[in-house]
């Protein structure tokens, strides 16, 4: 306890004492003895009173500090001891659930409605330190989620941000206008303007669920517990960041489908450049530049690129220089700050000659370009019944997301980049 309250609460006695002794019409000696004793000590803790609030005041304010992050670290801690093992016994078996898991889904379904167990986001990644081979995973390390996807995933890896959502839409205004500065024409000129200050609402509904049936058989659940909840977390992964980061990107926006970055480009404002040439590092030096000149990137270092594997292999077979030996491919990774292949987030090229797309994007003033939104968490749902004649069980993962892009001018797409030269 603070010595501030101790301090408090004595007062409190001393001046409930005092009431009791000045209400007498004739106090004895000792009583008036107490009173004095006690006006004495009364005043003295005043004194006593002030010198604690100062000195605690830093302690509160370090307290407080710490206060401010502790939520985030103590849910970090919780879902690092998340075990699926459990909630596919739970499914399967009626068991229930116990430690930081049981704290998990408590916490998970105060925060909205879910029809089976829910599991979080987080629980999906791959833990360091696991070793399925023998049977002993280690779920005390897991990486973080707060601001990316999948540790794997191409949209993660392109600058996508992943947003938590509770429940409802929610939209980010984005700067539109072009305001700019001028100067004054004169002593007694006025400058520049006014000029209108215009936003844009990046939206995102929950209006896309995306979905994973798997089959447990009566074997793996009898199996080790441990070597199950790793074998789901990959099949759930797996799925899961392969249909999310197709859908970041080539999302046709019908079907129950997001609406994805490439298939969006005209709706969200894109850049497109039409290259219709054979794939160099000339025609991405272009794209670099012109993000340079709208200010979206400092340099070719902070510009990431994602590409098919098709494109690497023909640019790091096309030499630059026979002299010295460097291919398009060695010009492109020395100024590109990172380059990505992907077959799943790409289209295959096509047409003849045979070409490509590519895509560039960028972090402007701790801006993500693209934003990845999740809504809850990840409702695992179970069905005993359609395998039940085989002891088997049926798991549905649920999932709630849409995609938008935040800012455009961070983003720009190539498209016709040649991998093999036109016929005659």
């Amino acid at each position: 306890m603070l010595d501030s309250v101790k301090i408090q609460r004595r007062q409190s006695e001393i001046r409930q004492t005092l009431a009791e002794l000045v209400g007498k019409d004739s106090p004895t000696e000792d009583e008036t003895r107490r009173m004095a004793d006690l006006d004495l000590e009364f005043r003295n803790n005043e004194t006593r009173y002030r010198a604690a609030l100062i000195t605690e005041d830093t302690a509160r304010r370090e307290a407080g500090a710490d206060l401010e992050g502790r939520e985030g670290r103590q849910w970090a801690d919780l879902v690092a001891g998340f075990e699926l093992r459990q909630v596919a016994l739970a499914l399967d078996e009626g068991r229930s659930l116990d430690g930081r898991t049981a704290e998990v889904v408590q916490e998970l379904r105060s925060q909205g409605g879910f029809r089976g167990v829910p599991v979080p986001w987080q629980a999906l990644e791959v833990r360091t330190g696991e070793t399925v081979a023998a049977g002993t995973p280690d779920p005390m390390s897991t990486r973080p989620i707060i601001d990316r996807l999948f540790p794997d995933s191409m949209a993660g890896r392109m600058g996508a941000q992943m947003i938590s959502i509770d429940s409802g839409a929610v939209e980010w205004p984005v700067v539109t206008s072009s305001v700019t500065a001028g100067w004054a024409d004169g002593e007694t000129a006025n400058v520049a303007g006014p000029t209108a200050y215009a936003t844009t609402d990046r939206a995102m509904k929950p209006d896309h669920n995306l979905g994973v049936q798997m089959k447990i058989t009566r074997r793996s659940l009898k199996q080790s517990g441990a070597a199950l909840e790793a074998a789901i977390r990959r099949d759930m992964q797996g799925a899961m960041g392969a249909a999310m980061d197709q859908a970041v990107f080539l999302g046709t926006g019908a079907n129950g489908q997001p609406l994805g970055v490439i298939t969006g480009r005209s709706t969200y404002g894109i850049a497109l450049d039409e290259v219709d040439d054979l794939a160099t590092w000339a025609a991405f030096r272009a794209s670099v530049a012109a993000f340079m000149v709208a200010n979206a990137a400092s340099g070719p270092g902070a510009v990431r690129a994602m590409i098919r594997p098709e494109l690497w292999d023909f640019m790091d077979g096309s030499l630059w220089d026979a002299g010295s030996g460097l291919t398009e491919w060695d010009r492109l990774t020395r100024q590109i700050g990172s380059t990505f292949t992907t077959s799943n987030a790409l289209a295959a090229p096509a047409g003849d000659p045979l070409a490509t797309t590519a895509l560039l994007a960028t972090t402007t003033g701790g801006v993500a370009p693209v934003f990845v939104g999740a809504w809850g968490a990840i409702d695992v749902i179970r069905d005993p019944y359609s395998d039940a004649q085989s002891g088997g069980l049926r798991i549905t993962a649920l999932a709630t997301m849409d995609v938008t892009v935040a800012r455009p001018v961070q983003l720009r797409l190539l498209t016709g980049l040649e991998i093999e030269a036109g016929g005659d």
